[in-house]
C-alpha cells in the first residue's frame, strides 16, 4: 500500500431511501452522502446547480459599504485603480472588474504588480509604482489587501481611499480600509467600519437602501476566490445600479462574465461546493461557447478539447496564464484577456505558451535539486515540515515547487528562494497544519506572510531559515499524527466489478464539475486476480495494463506512471476510479489504478 484507505462509512439503508426518493443509482446516492449531502433538496440543488441559487450577495461582510463608495466615486467623476494579482484569480478578477465597471460609466484603470521587484500583495512599492502611473484618491485591492495594515495606513494618510476584495485570512484588526469585502472576516468580525451611508444617485435621489429587507441571516461565502467574490462585486452593482435607475445597468448580462469566473476560481483550486459548483457549473458553459478573442486564443495554443472540463483548465489554460506572472509580471495574460480581436489576441497566446515552457524548465530544474537532497537526509520520524530554500530559485515557481515536493513527501512544504538580504517563498500543507495560523506563530522570524490553511506566501531573511524551520517543526510534532503523515487515499465504497457498467458511469458524471472536496469518485474491489499476464506499455514502458477478475467478472484496468511500483501479485485488492476508455470508435470501463494491497 502507498495511501492510507480511508473507506467511507456504507449507509445502505439512506443511500437506498435517498435513490428511491430522487430516482438515483444505490451508488450515486452514497457518493452524494460521502460528500456531505443527505437531504432530497440540497442534492436536487447540487445535482442540478443554477445560477438563481446564488445568495444575494450584500450578505458578504462590507459589500454595502464597498458599493457605496465605488458610487460615489461615479458620481463624481472619480478615477479609481484596480490594484490587482498576477496568478489567474488575481487577473480573472482584474479583468472582470474593469469590465463591468467600464460598461457601467467608471472610470478605471488597471495595475498588476511586478512579482520579481514588488513581491507579493499590496506592498508600499507596489502601491507607489500604481499611483505614480494612475493616480487616484480611490484603490481597489483585488486578491490581496486583508493584511497590508501598514500599507493601507500609508495610504489613508495620503488621502487614497482602498476597498479590498479578498478572501485570504485578514490581519486582527483588520486594515483601515473603507471596506474589506472578505468572507473571513465573518468568522472574526471586526469593529472596523462596516458600512457608510447609502450614496444618492445621481439619476435617482430616493435610490432603495443597498441591503434588501430581511436579507439578515449568515451564510457562508469562505470557499469562493477572488473571481467568486469580483462577481459578487459586479452582481451588487448591477442591482444596485437597477434600483438606482443607473443607464446600462437594467440590460447588463452578468452571465458574459462567467467564462472569466470559472477560470479563476478552477485555477485557485478552491472547493467546487456551494457557490463555487454554481459558478464553475455555469462557466464552464460560458467558457466553452466564449467568444472573448483571448480565450479563443488561449485553447487554440493549448490544443484543448471541444469541451473543456476543470482538468483541461486547470492543467491546459491556468499554467499559460500563470507563467508570465509567475516569471516576472502578469500584465501580458491581462492584455489576453482585454484582447479585441484574434489578430491580437494569438500573439500573445504565443507569449504566453513560450513563458510556460521556460517556467516548466525552471520548476523542473528546482525539483530536482530539492527532491535529490531530500533524499539524502529526510526522516519521516523528526520531519514533519520541509522548508528549502536557496539564493537563486525563481520566487515565480517556488509555489509550484512546493507542490510537487508535498506529492512526494506528504509533508507542509515551504520552498524560499530569490537574492539579497530577503527570501521569498510559498508553502503548500496538508490537512490537519493550517500553515496561515502556523506562520502567525512564526512572525517574529519573518519579514511578513499572508495566505490561508492551505496555502501561503512569506518574506524571510536567510540567517532566520533554520530557526524558521525548527519553529514550524516543533508546532507542526503538536497537531501531525504519524496516520495524518500518510498520504490519505479516499474511496467512496467497496463495489463488484459487474457494477463498473458505462449506465454507471454516465450516472457518476452527474457529480461534475469535480475539483477540491467533490472529487472524482473512487471504489475498491476485493480479492482479485490477473486474468492474464500484465503487459507493460509507453514509449519508456512506464504505464502497465491489466486485467483483473473476481471470477465472474473481468475489467481492464491501467495504472499510469507505475514505473518500479511494487505490482499487484497473488489476490489483491485494488483500488481504483472508473473511467470511459473511447478507442477506435468503442466505449468501454477502464479502471484507473489509485492503489493495491494484498487481499484481506
Amino acid at each position: 500500500m502507498r495511501f492510507r484507505w480511508l473507506l467511507a462509512p456504507a449507509q445502505p439503508l439512506l443511500a437506498g431511501k435517498l435513490a428511491a426518493d430522487l430516482s438515483l443509482r444505490p451508488l450515486l446516492a452514497q457518493c452524494l452522502l460521502n460528500r456531505g449531502l443527505d437531504e432530497p433538496a440540497p442534492i436536487s440543488a447540487f445535482l442540478q446547480p443554477r445560477l438563481k441559487q446564488l445568495a444575494d450577495p450584500f450578505l458578504l461582510p462590507n459589500m454595502e459599504a464597498a458599493v457605496a463608495r465605488l458610487f460615489r466615486a461615479r458620481e463624481r467623476n472619480e478615477p479609481l485603480v484596480i490594484f490587482g494579482d498576477y496568478d489567474v484569480d488575481g487577473v480573472t478578477s482584474t479583468a472582470l472588474l474593469q469590465e463591468v465597471l467600464q460598461a457601467l460609466g467608471w472610470t478605471v484603470n488597471c495595475y498588476l504588480p511586478h512579482r520579481m521587484d514588488e513581491g507579493y500583495g499590496l506592498s508600499q512599492d507596489g502601491v507607489e509604482n500604481c499611483l505614480r502611473q494612475f493616480p487616484s484618491t480611490l484603490l481597489l485591492a483585488v486578491d490581496c489587501g486583508s493584511t497590508a495594515v501598514e500599507t493601507i495606513a500609508w495610504l489613508q494618510k495620503r488621502g487614497v481611499d482602498v476597498i479590498v476584495l479578498d478572501h485570504h485570512q485578514a490581519a486582527f484588526p483588520a486594515p483601515a480600509a473603507v471596506a474589506i469585502v472578505n468572507p473571513q472576516l465573518a468568522l472574526n468580525p471586526s469593529p472596523a467600519r462596516t458600512s457608510l451611508p447609502n450614496p444618492a444617485s445621481s439619476q435617482d435621489s430616493t435610490a432603495p437602501p443597498l441591503r434588501p429587507s430581511g436579507a439578515t441571516a449568515p451564510h457562508d461565502f469562505t470557499e469562493l476566490c477572488s473571481a467568486g467574490l469580483a462577481f459578487k462585486l459586479a452582481h451588487a452593482l448591477v442591482k444596485h445600479g437597477r434600483a438606482a435607475g443607473l443607464p446600462g445597468a437594467d440590460v447588463y448580462d452578468l452571465r458574459s462574465l462567467l467564462d472569466l469566473v470559472a477560470l479563476g476560481t478552477i485555477a485557485d483550486i478552491v472547493p467546487l461546493t456551494g457557490e463555487n459548483r454554481i459558478l464553475v457549473a455555469t462557466g464552464l458553459e460560458c467558457l466553452n461557447t466564449t467568444r472573448r478573442p483571448g480565450l479563443m486564443a488561449l485553447k487554440t495554443i493549448a490544443q484543448s478539447p471541444e469541451f473543456l472540463g476543470t482538468y483541461d483548465v486547470a492543467f491546459q489554460l491556468a499554467p499559460r496564464l500563470n507563467a508570465a506572472g509567475r516569471l516576472e509580471t502578469a500584465e501580458e495574460s491581462l492584455l489576453l484577456l482585454q484582447a479585441r480581436d484574434e489578430t491580437e489576441a494569438m500573439p500573445i497566446a504565443q507569449t504566453l505558451d513560450s513563458c510556460n515552457r521556460e517556467r516548466q524548465k525552471i520548476e523542473r530544474a528546482i525539483v530536482d535539486e530539492v527532491i535529490t537532497a531530500l533524499r539524502a537526509r529526510f526522516n519521516p520520524e523528526t520531519d514533519f515540515v520541509i522548508v528549502e530554500g536557496q539564493p537563486g530559485w525563481h520566487i515565480g515557481v517556488v509555489g509550484i515547487v512546493a507542490s510537487r515536493v508535498l506529492q512526494q513527501f506528504h509533508r507542509p512544504t515551504i520552498i524560499v528562494g530569490g537574492e539579497g538580504g530577503n527570501w521569498r517563498g510559498s508553502g503548500r500543507s496538508i490537512e490537519g497544519f493550517d500553515l496561515a495560523a502556523a506562520l502567525r506563530q512564526c512572525s517574529d522570524l519573518l519579514v511578513r506572510h499572508g495566505g490561508h490553511a492551505m496555502a501561503a506566501g512569506l518574506t524571510v531573511q536567510p540567517a532566520n531559515l533554520d530557526a524558521f524551520r525548527a519553529r514550524l517543526n516543533e508546532l507542526a510534532r503538536r497537531v501531525l499524527t504519524p496516520e495524518t503523515l500518510q498520504t490519505p487515499l479516499r474511496l467512496d465504497a467497496e463495489v463488484g466489478l459487474e457494477e463498473m457498467t458505462l449506465e454507471c458511469l454516465a450516472d457518476l458524471e452527474q457529480l461534475k464539475p469535480l475539483g477540491q472536496r467533490n472529487p472524482a469518485a473512487q471504489f475498491f474491489t476485493r480479492n482479485l486476480t490477473h486474468q492474464r499476464p500484465l503487459q507493460r506499455i509507453g514509449a519508456e514502458k512506464q504505464h502497465v495494463k491489466m486485467w483483473v477478475t473476481d471470477g465472474s467478472t473481468t475489467q481492464e484496468a491501467i495504472w499510469w506512471n507505475a514505473g518500479n511500483e511494487s505490482l499487484p501479485v497473488g489476490r489483491f485488492d485494488l483500488a481504483f476510479a472508473p473511467i470511459v476508455n473511447q478507442y477506435n470508435g468503442r466505449r468501454l470501463v477502464q479502471l484507473k489504478v489509485l492503489d493495491w494491497r494484498g487481499a484481506r
